[in-house]
């Protein structure tokens, strides 16, 4: 627009009256044009939602994350005004639902839970987007409690037992996680490499599946987020060691991989995202209704269930989050060969 104004300046033959209206017109169809624009953005932030938000969670149904989610869902689907259908597409470590998330319809009506790990596989070459560039981040939620359990009856009477048969034994030990190369697994391959140990890894879809290999016997050990909770409060399964910084207030007798001696501390915050591109009175409307929900007591009861911490971000201050973890999962891809391993 500034090149054509300009350009009409030039023209030597054209009286100076005539370039001053002309200029005039070109300005003020630009100034309506945007404001026509901004006006159609704010009737249509006004009207939001019109219909169903779908809400995608990248897990099976009766994971931990699923529980949380449906909670969280569920305050902020009564701040907006709208109902909101939450769909569990789980798959490939929780990346299945994040791509579907990244490559939505940026116009608010698909938005999800981002897993953290989604900062560490954008290392691994094997996702189809940047998350940094192709996804919006609404607030961060909840962290996560993660631990080792093992059945009752395990020879593993404490986390010592397990470490002097696996060094006796490399390889023997199997354990099953929520997928290859997400969190559970990732903190199962820094505690072998602290302990000095071999363990057989066993992925499956998400922590649901893991937790019930381990119920039937099928693998000698759970590595996961707090799905194994009340199966330890009713005897089913040993808690051997959890992974926060100090221990869980549930599960005061169970110690931390820490004070082991074991140099892993991990909570994963969870948090919830959307395709970039979302127009930004929508996107404000969305962040105020998961402030509202990732405070409420609701949310708060449900990560309760589940010993997870609300771990509450607004936008801004998550994706420096989202930033600073992608820089650090750069460096710990190569450390732990990650890449090479999961080729």
């Amino acid at each position: 627009m500034k090149h054509r104004a300009h350009a009409l300046l030039q023209e030597p033959d054209m009286p100076d009256r005539e370039i001053s209206l002309r200029r005039r017109r070109l300005l003020v169809g630009g100034l309506g044009a945007a404001l026509l624009s901004g006006a159609a953005g704010r009737a249509l932030a006004q009207s939001y939602p019109a219909r169903p938000i779908i809400f995608i969670c990248p897990w099976p149904a009766g994971g931990t994350a699923d529980m949380t989610m449906r909670a969280l869902v569920s305050v902020a689907a009564r701040q907006l005004g709208g109902p909101m259908v939450l769909e569990n597409r789980a798959g490939a470590s929780g990346m299945l639902g994040t791509t579907a998330l990244a490559n939505a319809k940026p116009d608010g009506y698909t938005i999800g839970q981002v897993p953290l790990s989604v900062t560490r596989f954008a290392h691994l070459g094997n996702l189809r987007f940047d998350p940094l560039k192709d996804l919006s981040y609404i607030a961060r939620a909840n962290g996560q409690t993660f631990g080792f359990a093992c059945l009752p009856n395990s020879p593993f009477k404490n986390l010592a037992d397990l470490v002097a048969f696996a060094k006796k034994n490399p390889g023997k030990v199997t354990c099953a996680t929520a997928g290859a190369g997400g969190e559970t697994h990732v903190g199962l391959m820094e505690f072998a490499a602290n302990a000095g140990i071999d363990i057989n890894h066993i992925p499956y879809k998400g922590g649901a599946e893991a937790l019930q290999a381990v119920l039937g016997g099928h693998v000698d050990l759970l590595s996961d987020s707090s799905s194994w909770a009340p199966h330890v409060l009713q005897g089913r399964l040993r808690l051997l060691a959890t992974w926060g910084e100090e221990r869980v207030p549930r599960f005061k007798d169970t110690p931390t991989l820490k004070e082991l001696g074991y140099n892993v501390v991990r909570m994963a915050p969870n948090g919830v995202g959307a395709p970039s591109g979302i127009d930004p009175q929508i996107m404000l409307k969305l962040r105020e209704a998961f402030k509202k929900a990732a405070l409420s007591e609701e949310f708060k009861a449900a990560c309760d269930k589940i010993d997870s911490v609300v771990m509450y971000q607004d936008a801004d201050a998550y994706r420096k989050f989202i930033e600073e973890n992608y820089a650090r999962e750069k460096i710990q891809v190569e450390k732990l060969g990650l890449k090479q391993l999961l080729s």
